[in-house]
């Protein structure tokens, strides 16, 4: 690499190491050396020989840990390399910071039952495979008759079964699978004698034990041959079956799981004999306990999904690339065994009710700050915050190093667990923190629908930049085949001119208002209110007030607090900052009088109440308690008119009492005052 061993210590120290120590040939030559100056906490900027180099720390008795990270691929190898330095210092700083507290552990147990699905002869040839290690079951199936071919192996040692439209459901230890039976002859329940082959005047049976249905002329001699054992019963057909598994090896060309990732345990690797290995490999080591983080965090009281049976914001459960999220009534349900973490969910949440635990958006926020506070201190300009995934996303940027130019001086990457788990709060709030951009880098295997929310969420990070004058600054969405050709990076935005001082936190919407704040404080342009496409998650609502009768359902339908009555007037009050244009206020609405407006209110002002619409009150006309809106009472009064039960002057005026007083109209014999009497 084209750096001075002075650049290299001038980072580190920038990074806030308390000792630096260079090498050339670390994990060769200077082995020895390696092991003579380490002692305590140390970080390694290389990856390759960190197998080796755990080996030689284990043995010393003064290192507590040891930490590895990359800075080979990632700037050293680059044309831009000589001027890295400050990019050094950043990455640096990032991997000395302590990890994250660790999250909740979801568990899986499997005893490697496993179910084979296949052609008899193929799913067989496996089961001879697995046998000694996990415990097998085959499902061979078949789409038309004489399909099934193939003869059951010669000793029993697992159960074989026949069976067509299989389903699945669940996950590694708790696969539930469904199918129907799809030959009379049941082979779990077949002693292989034979005698069902000799009787059949057909030869509709052949060596798999299965009776060919086109051939069968329904004589049943293959049933008075089987006589007692009662393997062989016509009535079988299509009869449901079913049956729990641990795992399930899919050997057919129909999946069991149409999603894009299906749940851990479930295999199809198709034809292709290296995958059919690479599956079977796996499957071995899946016996025994695991576990694998809880990714997420759910807070039902301020989820938007839906309240009092009306469907809200739906975006989580249609993001979910796992079918994880399903709606359950007013709520989600997040199955934590089906997520594998993409945190697509917890990008488009607009409320927070879904927030990201691995890490959560506090440690995140704290190592962006860190990286971008170290970049700028060592004299970097213009930073470029790159965020990918840790396994393909971090491959692709190496093959760049290895095969092109690398990433330029001024490209910071930072790895996550997945390319969405990072959204709107990470992107401004690294915007804040003086990135002039954010760049999201996404490889071939994400799922669509997260290409789509991404470009989404983005658009409305950059149309908020734009209209506070942050010329250039923005987020994109970086494809892989991109990072080959320096234009994508060649920009240069206007950022903020103070970086931010504070934290992000995990409170989405708290952190998205601190951030907003800062943004618009330094702005080019500071403009109160920026215009927002619909499905953006800020906003206000309009009430028309000649429709509203105040009747405040759409203050019991609000899960973000934002639609507030007042206990001593008759007031509908809202609060622009909390809203997050799901949608449940408008849907509530018995008149139809609520109109969302997509915006972003930067003003102060957004923060507090306002009074969106007032009403007179109507008293009881016996006893003068406040009764309620005028408006809505005589609406009620004019739309009751031409019932029955309010057929006569008397009944009508009741309209007007309080529920007491109603009860003691009833029963007294005093005259109520007429209708024709009441105000108007």
């Amino acid at each position: 690499m084209p750096f001075a061993a002075t650049a290299l210590t001038e980072a580190a120290r920038a990074a806030g190491a308390d000792r630096v120590e260079t090498f050339e040939a670390m994990c060769q030559h200077q082995l020895e050396r390696f092991g003579a100056v380490l002692e305590g906490d140390a970080v390694v900027a290389c990856t390759q020989e960190a197998p080796l180099l755990t080996e030689v720390a284990a043995d010393l008795p003064k290192v507590s840990t040891v930490r590895f990270f990359n800075i080979r691929e990632t700037a050293g190898w680059a044309t831009e390399a000589p001027f890295a330095t400050p990019k050094l210092a950043a990455l640096i700083a990032s991997a000395m910071l302590p990890d994250a507290e660790p999250t909740t552990q979801v568990s899986y147990k499997s005893a490697g039952q496993t179910l084979i699905i296949g052609a008899l002869a193929d799913a067989v040839a496996v089961a001879n495979l697995l046998k000694g290690s996990v415990s097998v079951s085959v499902l061979a199936t078949s789409t038309a008759a004489g399909e099934l071919a193939g003869e059951l192996p010669a000793t029993r040692d697992f159960a074989v079964v026949t069976g067509s439209k299989v389903r699945a459901t669940g996950w590694l230890g708790a696969f539930d699978v469904q199918w129907q039976q799809a030959n009379p002859i049941d082979l779990d329940a077949c002693t292989r004698c034979g005698a069902c082959v000799k009787a059949c005047p057909e030869q509709a049976v052949d060596a798999s034990f299965q009776v060919d249905l086109q051939k069968c002329k329904s004589h049943r001699a293959c049933v008075a041959a089987c006589g007692e054992i009662g393997a062989i019963d016509f009535s079988r057909i299509e009869a449901e079956r079913s049956g729990r598994f641990d795992i399930v090896l899919n050997l057919t060309a129909q999946p069991l799981f149409t999603q894009h990732q299906p749940p851990q345990g479930y295999f199809q690797p198709g034809d292709d004999a290296m995958a059919r290995l690479r599956a079977i490999t796996e499957i071995v080591a899946l016996t025994g306990e695991f576990e694998k983080p809880k990714f997420f965090d759910y807070r039902p009281r301020i989820c938007a999904h839906g309240r009092n049976r009306k469907s809200g914001c739906t975006q989580c459960v249609d993001v979910c690339s796992t079918r994880a999220i399903a709606s359950r009534g007013d709520q989600i349900e997040v199955s934590p065994q089906l997520c594998m973490g993409c945190g697509a969910c917890t990008t488009v949440c607009p409320s927070g009710a879904l927030s990201y635990t691995v890490p959560r958006v506090a440690d995140l926020g704290a190592q962006i700050k860190t990286v971008l506070r170290t970049y700028h201190r060592a004299g970097g300009k213009d930073a470029i915050l790159l965020l990918h995934d840790g396994e393909q996303g971090a491959a692709a940027i190496a093959a760049l190093a290895r095969h092109g130019e690398g990433l330029p001086a001024r490209c910071i990457p930072l790895a996550l667990h997945h390319a969405a788990a990072a959204g709107l709060d990470a992107w401004l709030g690294a915007v804040a923190y003086g990135a002039t951009e954010v760049a999201v880098l996404v490889t071939p295997s994400v799922a669509p629908e997260y290409l789509i929310t991404l470009n989404a969420q983005a658009a409305v990070a950059n149309r908020i930049l734009a209209a506070l004058g942050y010329q250039g600054a923005r987020v994109r969405i970086v494809d892989e085949r991109e990072l080959a050709f320096p234009a994508w990076a060649e920009t240069r935005g206007l950022g903020v001119r103070v970086a931010a001082g504070f934290n992000l936190s995990n409170d989405k919407r708290g952190t998205l208002d601190a951030v907003f704040a800062h943004l618009h404080e330094h702005a080019p342009t500071p403009v109160p209110l920026i215009s927002l496409d619909a499905g953006a998650p800020f906003g206000a609502i309009a009430a028309d007030a000649d429709r509203c009768t105040m009747c405040l359902a759409c203050v019991g339908s609000c899960p973000e607090g934002a639609l507030a009555d007042n206990p001593e007037k008759l007031e509908l009050r809202f609060v622009e900052s909390k809203c997050v244009q799901c949608g449940l206020c408008q849907k509530t609405c018995p008149e139809r009088a609520i109109t969302l407006v997509p915006r972003l209110n930067l003003v102060a002002e957004a923060k507090k109440p306002v009074v969106l619409n007032a009403a007179e009150i109507l008293y009881c006309t016996r006893c003068s308690k406040p009764l309620g809106a005028k408006k809505m009472i005589e609406n009620m009064a004019g739309k009751l008119a031409s019932h029955s039960m309010f057929a006569d002057e008397r009944s009508k005026a009741r309209i007007f009492m309080c529920a007491d007083c109603r009860v003691a109209d009833l029963y007294s014999e005093e005259k109520p005052l007429d209708i024709r009497d009441l105000p108007r």
